[in-house]
């Protein structure tokens, strides 16, 4: 159904073509012909440099090349899943891919299924790209964030864990993705665990032996042995890393940590804080009163304590193994968290981050040690007993003898405080007697350790491995524009919108089989600002030569003017 190209789809079926080829025609107001003006920047991100190594597709009508695509226009277009789709016209969509149509859902999902099936090739395929990533920018991985996402999960094929997610402020199943991003939030891969055995285990087991082997620039070993206060790369993370004997083992590493004091002492004398400038990730100066001590933590290890006094005089203490930074550069890097928490929020918001890609799911390693379920439920009990017994306290406490009552009421007095006495001690002893239990239970124990009823599987993760890291290409192919408006743009922060805009926006494609150039005619935008702002992306992305996948055709980008009609800009289209 809505399909131009039958003899070829018939071939296809048969086993006789091996793909179809990419075959632009003549195309006028495409719906959302805006998300071409990111190809350039996908292509150099290298979105289709590593996938005929990594994976192959049986012989078909639609190429490897076009379901990446497909992926990314879509994430571009703002079509949050998969089904979406349906609702949308495929033929406009497909003038995009230079073919008769997108794939519809159940053959876009097939095809994804099929790649996903090889686990290794696409953790391989997801490595390389991150490993890309951080060589294309070297200072950017010299600094690099790490923070936890819970994804909650609502359907019923496993019971996943409970944690707690703080933008709801309740305790729900879910999985939890750890992600490492640069200063300006832009990702460079995400580790999951469907088990969060908490942010200090993962560093020390996953994120830091991988960023080890793949940051680029670090020092090399003489320099690293000449120098004691040098360090390979610096992690800056939240309160939830805390933790003295991490630091002491990414000190060994020679790994710098920057992250907030969990139990900083009282407030240092304002005499101590000096205004100094700041440089934001944005570029933006601002003014801080900063402070720095030498701190011993309870290890023994030495750190650098700096602190930052708002103008109400709250302090906030922030701690560092990063011996050579300068002090603004230091609380530059922590206060630009920020970045990272933006990115999450534009994620779930713009690209459906937290959208469940595959249904379905897989089994746990044995080894994985979870939370033992005879230890949670005696912690319950103590949590449960511990507010009444304390409230107990507190009446046994507050009551007074009265001072001028008679007799009988002293004597009822007395009656009534040996009650409370009497459960307050068959209180306290019920719970010395929980506690007792509970120490005596492990609080963890490996998976296969617990009855079958208990155990539990996790959500299949290839899939989304093979997604997020498509729409991690397509952010920042996004954000490349956004670099590019900025130059024209007044207010730079409406460059991200003006992008959105853009991808949303109506297009014209012209193919040029002699001159070898596909040119997308971008229709005119709302005020003649915005027209020098349209004017200045397409030179800079034609000044790119950057040819569509599968064809030699050059991309030529450019306005098409609101004075003039189409038919003093396009000359008469001919099929390439």
């Amino acid at each position: 159904m809505a399909t131009g190209r039958t003899d070829e789809r018939l071939a296809a079926a048969l086993g006789l073509l091996p793909a179809a080829p990419i075959r632009f025609e003549a195309a006028q107001d495409v719906p959302n012909g805006g998300v071409l003006c990111a190809l350039p920047a996908l292509l150099a991100f290298g979105l289709l440099r590593h996938t005929s190594g990594s994976f192959t597709l049986p012989k078909g009508f639609y190429p490897l090349s076009s379901i990446f695509l497909s992926v990314a226009f879509l994430a571009l277009g703002r079509v949050k899943s998969l089904e979406v789709l349906r609702y949308h016209s495929p033929g406009e969509w497909g003038k995009l891919l230079g073919l008769d149509r997108i794939p519809e859902v159940k053959t876009l999902r097939s095809k994804l299924a099929h790649l996903a099936a090889d686990t290794s090739g696409v953790y391989d395929w997801s490595t390389q790209m991150g490993k890309d990533w951080m060589a294309q920018s070297p200072v950017s991985a010299g600094t690099l964030y790490v923070d936890g996402h819970v994804r909650v999960y609502h359907g019923e094929l496993t019971e996943l864990p409970r944690r707690y997610v703080s933008r709801q402020r309740l305790c729900l199943r879910a999985t939890t993705d750890y992600w490492v991003n640069a200063m300006d939030g832009q990702p460079f891969f995400v580790v999951t665990r469907a088990v969060d055995p908490g942010l200090s285990k993962v560093l020390r087991e996953q994120i830091v032996p991988r960023l080890l082997s793949e940051v680029p620039g670090q020092p090399a070993q003489s320099a690293l042995a000449a120098d004691r206060l040098l360090s390979r790369f610096a992690l800056v993370f939240d309160r939830e890393g805390y933790s003295p004997e991490l630091f002491g083992w990414l000190r060994e590493q020679r790994v710098a940590v920057l992250t907030y004091h969990k139990f900083a002492d009282k407030d240092w004398s304002q005499e101590e804080f000096e205004n100094r400038t700041v440089r934001l990730i944005n570029g933006e100066d601002v003014s801080l009163d900063l402070a720095e001590r030498g701190t011993r933590l309870s290890n023994g290890l030495w750190v650098r304590e700096i602190r930052h006094r708002d103008s109400k005089g709250y302090q906030t203490s922030v701690l560092t193994t990063d011996y050579r930074r300068e002090i603004t550069q230091a609380a530059g890097a922590m206060f630009a968290r920020w970045c990272q928490e933006n990115f999450f929020k534009y994620m779930q918001q713009h690209y459906a981050l937290d959208h469940l890609v595959e249904h379905g799911t897989e089994p746990l390693p044995e080894t994985v040690r979870v939370v033992n379920p005879a230890w949670r439920e005696l912690n319950g009990k103590v949590n449960r007993l511990r507010g009444p017994l304390l409230r107990l306290h507190a009446q046994f406490g507050a009551a007074s003898v009265p001072m001028e009552g008679t007799p009988e009421e002293v004597s009822a007095h007395e009656r009534e405080q040996g009650e409370v006495l009497r459960t307050v001690q068959e209180r306290a002893s019920e719970m010395a007697a929980l506690k007792e239990q509970r120490r005596q239970t492990p609080k963890h124990v490996n998976l296969s350790e617990l009855p079958l009823e208990q155990r539990f599987t996790q959500l299949r993760l290839a899939r989304k491995q093979l997604v997020d890291t498509i729409k991690m290409t397509a952010y920042r192919a996004e954000t490349a524009l956004v670099q590019i408006v900025r130059e024209k743009l007044a207010r730079g922060d409406d460059a991200r919108a003006w992008v959105r805009g853009l991808m949303n926006g109506m297009a014209d494609l012209q193919p040029d089989l002699e001159k070898g150039t596909l040119t997308v005619w971008l229709h005119p935008q709302t005020c003649q600002a915005h027209e020098t702002v349209l004017e200045h992306v397409c030179e800079e992305l034609t000044a790119t030569e950057t040819e569509f996948p599968e064809t030699s055709l050059r991309m030529v980008f450019k306005p098409l003017a609101p004075s003039k009609t189409r038919s003093t800009q396009i000359p008469p289209g001919q099929d390439v």
